[in-house]
């Protein structure tokens, strides 16, 4: 039940706690209070890479391990991500500083030794979490005055001795640790703001003969001699002995609890960010109200035209999208399968709606960890009464019967699709045994929710849906279909619909950048207002670029616009997968053939269901459109 404990407090917080939605923290997420002496433990995290994309666990490399392993409670999100979060056998005390601490000594093998180089060559980074907050390297960028954080430290290094041209592989083995407090004025308490360490690699020396109160004349708290550089490396080979040791500092902040998040929340291209999305926004907005304008004042002129018919042979004269008026509304070819995008589209549309809104509330911040997933999973379950009910309305209005055929197509073709490109790639995480891989008893679960909730509550949404009167046409439809002209180059399906991609993409692109970037390179991402507002411009373009198209195809006397306004906004998933393409091959440092698959197979996906959230605003819209001004003209 921890799977679910997570999702279901944040729709009782809401309601609870709406006035305090400015909060940054979950409500009912409390801060820890320390005195001084208390027990402060270290929790370790996966292990990361952005070359390889594959998480492991912290205990899959020799590290040294606490006398029973572990594992902290962890929600479906955190499972889906990847993390594996396990005790440690560093322990600190609340402010009392401690110096050359042992934590064990390993001989490692030539199999050890093999995984530590591996790892190394793959720049992988240690990643742990103290009081939820996670592990920092501090430094310094030369074109930047303030510090700039990086998540966790690296496992080790290459370099070669001075003199030599062969590298050699060296590990961290020596951490120094900073926690930060923020004290409490009244009382002794203090509470963390801030988990910082500094690695080194050290090769500690000793006297006699190895034992539990062995002294390093390396690092001394005694002699008061520290580990301030890597002057002399611990080298990482067969047979090698390595001692782990760390110091820990404390250092009173002026910052607070509630903003202890801001520092590792600072992205060091922020006023880059924040200018491109106005800028893009501005640009959007500019061609939005264009477009708007010019299509409310052709509008108003052909509408008023047509109801002022004053003589019988301008009447007979009259071309464009009243000429149309008997077949606009013919249901289209695949009518069902358009029923099923439709719902689909209106199912993942609610799940994105309700998702921005409690991120932006700050419900779903990154300190509540897979939190975003988890909400996500069960609001798309949920939503599965919407997806039944749309297709359904959507297909009596097609005059289809068989309602129970159309629901089962909505409840699981598009669930379908993504599972199986999922278990596929769920099953090379396997093969290359990173703690990435969903273990079974999750793949159960999620299939429980899919069969067990969401399938019922399509069905649902679906029965209430065909209950419902059909949709009548504002027009009556002729038997015979009309013969379409001709058309022109430029009006062309294919041309018209990859033309109308265009602008929803260049309404999300930069946002886009940000999103991929926390998602391959291991970054938060947290800007959920403005991610919101790119949303409502994403909104409001895909409808008026697919009723622009929409009213050009019609005035052409094409009115097979069915398919063709799901497709136009949809078509911007293209170009996202180009950029998703382009992304890859400019910023990501991904070697491996497997990690490649993993990049471009969970980038489909996201395409996939960009493809149909904005096909269905699309359709929607022109949906919307042709009823309104077929149903403003006098029809004789």
């Amino acid at each position: 039940m921890e799977v679910l404990r997570r999702p279901h407090a944040i729709w009782v917080s809401f309601l609870l706690f709406i006035n305090a939605a400015h909060s940054f923290y979950l409500p009912g997420v409390a801060p820890q209070d320390f005195v001084k002496g208390d027990l402060l433990k270290v929790k370790v995290n996966k292990l990361t890479s952005v070359k390889t994309q594959l998480p492991y666990s912290y205990y899959s490399l020799p590290y040294c391990k606490p006398e029973k392993i572990v594992d902290s409670a962890e929600n479906l999100g955190e499972v889906l991500r990847g993390d594996r979060i396990e005790n440690s056998p560093y322990v600190f005390k609340m402010r009392e500083p401690q110096m050359c601490n042992v934590v064990c000594r390993v001989t490692l093998n030539a199999k050890e030794a093999k995984e530590f180089k591996e790892k190394i060559d793959d720049d992988y980074r240690v990643n742990m979490i103290l009081d939820n907050l996670p592990l920092v390297v501090p430094f310094k960028r030369p074109d930047m005055d303030s510090l700039v954080y990086q998540h966790g430290f690296p496992v080790g290094f290459k370099a070669q001795y001075a003199g030599r041209t062969e590298e050699k592989y060296f590990i961290h083995n020596h951490l120094t640790f900073t926690v930060k407090y923020h004290k409490d004025e009244e009382t002794d308490a203090a509470r963390i703001v801030g988990f910082e360490v500094k690695p080194f690699s050290v090769k500690h020396d000793y006297e006699g003969k190895w034992d539990d109160k062995t002294r390093l004349t390396t690092c001394d708290p005694h002699a008061k001699r520290t580990v301030t550089s890597s002057d002399s490396p611990q080298e990482v080979e067969d047979k090698k002995e390595i001692i782990f040791t760390y110091d820990v500092e404390f250092q009173e902040s002026e910052v607070k609890w509630a903003s202890r998040w801001d520092t590792y929340l600072y992205m060091a291209d922020d006023q880059i960010h924040w200018f491109s999305i106005v800028n893009s926004l501005m640009i959007v907005l500019f061609l939005s109200g264009m477009v708007a304008m010019i299509m409310l004042r052709t509008l108003y002129r052909d509408i008023s035209k047509y109801n002022q018919l004053e003589t019988q042979e301008e009447a007979q004269e009259e071309t464009g999208w009243k000429l149309v008026h008997g077949d606009v509304f013919r249901p289209p070819t695949n009518s069902n399968l358009l029923c099923v995008y439709v719902g689909t589209g209106v199912q993942f549309f609610g799940m994105i709606l309700v998702t921005m809104i409690f991120a932006a509330l700050g419900f779903l911040s990154p300190s509540n960890r897979g939190g975003l997933m988890t909400a996500m999973l069960l609001l798309w379950v949920f939503m599965g009464i919407f997806a039944g009910y749309a297709s359904a309305r959507l297909y009596k209005m097609f005059k289809g019967t068989e309602w129970k055929k159309i629901t089962l197509q909505t409840a699981f073709m598009f669930p379908g699709i993504l599972f199986a490109i999922f278990f596929v790639l769920n099953a090379l995480i396997w093969g290359e045994e990173s703690s990435g891989a969903v273990p079974f008893g999750t793949m159960f679960v999620l299939v429980l929710l899919w069969f067990g909730i969401s399938v019922p509550l399509v069905f649902v949404g679906s029965y209430v849906g065909f209950r419902k009167p059909a949709i009548e046409d504002p027009v009556k439809t002729n038997k015979i279909p009309r013969q379409i002209p001709e058309q022109a180059w430029y009006m062309n399906s294919l041309f018209s619909i990859l033309i109308g991609g265009i602008l929803p993409f260049g309404a999300v692109f930069i946002e886009l950048f940000f999103i991929l970037t926390s998602i391959w390179l291991h970054q938060f991402y947290y800007i959920f207002g403005f991610l919101f507002l790119v949303f409502i411009i994403l909104i409001v373009t895909c409808a008026e670029i697919t009723i622009v198209l929409c009213y050009f195809q019609l005035c052409s006397e094409d009115y097979l616009w069915w398919w063709r306004s799901y497709l136009t906004s949809g078509s911007s998933a293209f170009y996202l997968f180009l950029y998703a393409a382009f992304y890859f091959f400019t910023k990501l440092n991904i070697t491996k053939p497997v990690s490649g698959v993993l990049y471009f197979g969970y980038m489909l996906i996201g395409s996939y269901a960009f493809f149909v959230l904005t096909g269905t605003i699309g359709f929607y819209a022109c949906f919307w459109f042709t009823r309104l001004i077929y149903s403003s003209v006098k029809i004789d």
